[in-house]
């Protein structure tokens, strides 16, 4: 435990977790933010949400390797376990989970989660295997944690998307409350990834939000086409300079590509470029007037 306001617990193993998971009172609200490490103010927005909504709040730790498509990022992915106890600590959480590998997989070959239609296009197809990892990882923390709400940031839109389906096929799965993407002045969303770009990096990814910005400006002004919207964010993207996996409109209640012009359902811009070798995302809701 740490010194402070009040003690943070550290929890290290399943045997733990259950134990403190015991002791708490039967009509106590347990929140529950995931993360794998590595905290900024987007967490920082998680916690002090989830704080402000439930009796206790306990946040997990774990760099989960099967959502790493690419070991090389999986290894360079920073882990400071340190100073997210202190931040933890600062923000108001109960507990900290922070398993190791063993502890979370105790069998050699965990049986995945399927991601279903919602997971196979764009980070989905990028990042091979991922949505299956993930939510493997997030069902054990669900099953073990067993708490009312959990959160999650709106900057992993498709993943807050698939979270909310898995979450509806448990039994007493938790809310899930999504919460708005944390940016940087310029726009940029924070992001553990970008503590590996330089100045120049980061004036380059800036170039992301202001597509997506593009996109809903172009919305909000009445252009339902969303090929032309993706054309758009495209020119921004290219006029920056960085390398685009994609640019696209989806219709948000199913993560599959928008069709049609006149859309039923809420639309959602979505954009995964490459600044130098790091790989960011982000996305934006698509508003009729802004």
């Amino acid at each position: 435990m740490l010194e402070g306001a009040h003690q943070l617990t550290c929890l290290q193993d399943y045997p733990q977790l259950s134990s403190w998971r015991e002791g708490l009172d039967a009509d106590a609200v347990v929140g529950l933010v995931p993360t794998m490490g590595a905290l900024h103010q987007g967490h920082e927005r998680l916690l002090n949400t989830a704080v402000d909504e439930c009796d206790l709040v306990i946040a997990s730790v774990f760099v989960n390797r099967l959502q790493f498509d690419n070991q090389d990022d999986y290894l360079q992915y920073p882990r400071q376990f340190d100073a997210d106890l202190e931040l933890l600590q600062q923000w108001g959480a109960s507990a900290v989970y922070a398993p190791s590998e063993e502890d979370i997989f105790p069998e050699p070959n965990p049986s995945l989660e399927d991601p279903g239609p919602g997971g196979e296009l764009f980070e989905g197809y990028y990042r091979r295997g991922h949505f299956a990892g993930m939510l493997t990882v997030v069902r054990r923390l669900f099953e073990r944690v067993r708490p009312h709400r959990a959160f999650f940031g709106e900057k992993d839109a498709q993943q807050l998307y698939l979270v909310k389906q898995l979450s509806a096929q448990l039994n007493n799965g938790p809310e899930i409350v999504p919460i708005a993407t944390a940016r940087e002045q310029s726009g940029l969303a924070m992001s553990s990834r970008n503590q590996r770009l330089d100045g120049d990096q980061l004036k380059s990814a800036e170039a992301i939000f202001g597509a997506l910005s593009q996109a809903a400006s172009l919305f909000a002004g009445g252009l339902r086409d969303s090929a032309m919207i993706e054309l758009a964010m495209e020119e921004c993207i290219a006029a920056a300079g960085l390398r685009l996996d994609y640019a696209a409109v989806v219709d948000a209640t199913t993560f599959l590509p928008a069709t049609g012009t006149r859309p039923d359902s809420p639309w959602r811009a979505i954009i995964a470029a490459w600044v130098g070798d790091v790989r960011l995302i982000d996305n934006i809701e698509l508003e009729a007037s802004r």
